[in-house]
């Protein structure tokens, strides 16, 4: 699959399709069409390179899946894009099959992704999207870019991702207030305050607060970390759990009524966003071992949501309130890191076709079992921001090749990936 460059002013195409930002949804998406010859698509995305969470590239972070939830592998396991390609490229396969630790390091997907992306002929990086518009009379959408230039396709594949959620109380917030994606890049001077106070319950939050808590006797801070959930909740991922990442999971849910699965996406949060269990106890075992020193300047709070939020002489005033209990109080602190997650915004550029789009009753997009979401099922599809659609399925690395699987069936009118039907040993339906 190719694609011309892109040049100010030009008009390109008509493609088959054209892919709008490139996380590893879509970027997997690239390399499972590159080699087909008879699909033609474009991919943009307005970073100059891949990046992927490069705030939260700390030592010995890693991800929550095996490998084999790379970009390509659970579709084709003979792609040249796949993990362990990549290792031998890199020369570290031996070192990977003797860490005995199948989980790749957080910056080592990165630098695979990146390592494939290099690779494609179809991907254009530093081409931001400005608009989107439907020509009725030629049946295809025209991608307009900051530059000028002109995409014509006649299917769109949306890979924007989720950008990083900021709770109400504190958008607008004076100060120096960070997103856990910029934790990285401003740790230094976070450590330099008085105090630090990590809001946030899930993955993210549990790695900083422990990076922080590691040097909290070095720098003399103190530290506290507040949750709304009611405890510090391990991941769930037992391997019948791990079932309902598979397709007849995601046939089951999609099926259900939608006030049904509107309830089920909040109660199933566990499934995605929790934290992984032996970093709970790593967490507690720090605390006991500093704390045989004497008392660690640090408190772990739940129940408690942030209610409000002020800054003035350089320190933060947040009111919580213990749900539990029904009270409020207060916590003041100089730093303030928001580990709040990440939620799906429709991109502005959607705006001239939305008429063109299917939404629910609660405006979120009505995505397909296909994944499409326009009103003819066939031509804009979505990638990982369908959980009120597509439960856990919908974010899951694992599950990504997949859906791209399915995508390309939807693209080519046949499949040229093999799509499974049933891999799980349990009925999710009667």
């Amino acid at each position: 699959m190719t694609a011309p460059a892109d040049s100010a002013e030009a008009v390109h195409g008509p493609y088959d399709f054209v892919g709008i930002g490139l996380g590893p949804f879509n970027l997997g998406l690239a390399c499972l069409t590159e080699p087909i010859d008879h699909v033609t698509g474009v991919f943009l995305e307005s970073k100059p390179d891949f990046a992927w969470h490069a705030g939260m590239f700390l030592d010995g972070a890693h991800l929550q899946t095996p490998f084999l939830s790379d970009l390509v592998t659970l579709a084709d396991p003979t792609s040249p894009y796949s993990f362990l390609n990549y290792l031998k490229e890199r020369g570290r396969l031996y070192s990977f099959y003797i860490r005995e630790n199948f989980h790749p390091l957080r910056v080592e997907y990165d630098d695979y992704c990146r390592w494939a992306a290099s690779k494609l002929s179809s991907v254009r990086f530093g081409t931001t999207v400005t608009e989107v518009t439907y020509d009725e009379a030629g049946e295809l959408y025209a991608v307009r870019t900051h530059t000028g230039a002109v995409f014509l396709a006649r299917r769109l594949v949306l890979g924007t991702g989720t950008p990083p959620h900021v709770p109400e109380p504190c958008r607008g917030l004076p100060g120096d207030a960070l997103h856990n994606s910029r934790y990285l890049e401003h740790k230094a001077e976070l450590q330099r305050k008085e105090s630090i106070t990590l809001v946030g319950s899930g993955q993210s939050a549990a790695e900083i607060y422990l990076d922080l808590l590691s040097e909290i006797d070095v720098h003399g801070y103190r530290l506290n970390w507040v949750t709304r959930s009611p405890r510090f909740f391990p991941l769930e991922y037992t391997k019948l759990t791990l079932e309902m990442t598979s397709p007849e999971y995601a046939d089951y849910f999609h099926a259900l009524p939608e006030p049904t699965r509107h309830r089920l996406t909040e109660i199933q949060k566990g499934l995605y966003k929790g934290i992984d269990g032996d970093l709970i106890d790593e967490i507690f075992d720090l605390l006991y071992r500093k704390n045989l020193a004497g008392p660690v300047p640090t408190r772990l709070l739940t129940n408690s949501a942030l209610r409000a939020a002020r800054h003035e002489d350089g320190t933060y005033t947040l009111t919580f309130r213990q749900e539990e209990q029904g009270k409020d109080f207060e916590l003041r602190s100089q730093g303030l890191v928001l580990a709040t997650g990440y939620r799906y915004t429709e991109p502005e550029f959607l705006r001239p076709i939305r008429d063109r789009l299917r939404y629910d009753s609660h405006g979120r997009h009505d995505v397909a079992r296909n994944y499409a979401i326009d009103v003819t099922g066939r031509g804009v599809f979505l990638q990982n921001a369908g959980v009120h659609t597509h439960s856990v399925t919908s974010p899951d690395l694992g599950m990504g090749a997949y859906r791209n699987s399915c995508i390309i069936r939807e693209l080519l009118g046949t499949e040229h990936y093999p799509v499974e039907k049933s891999i799980a040993f349990q009925e999710f339906a009667v």
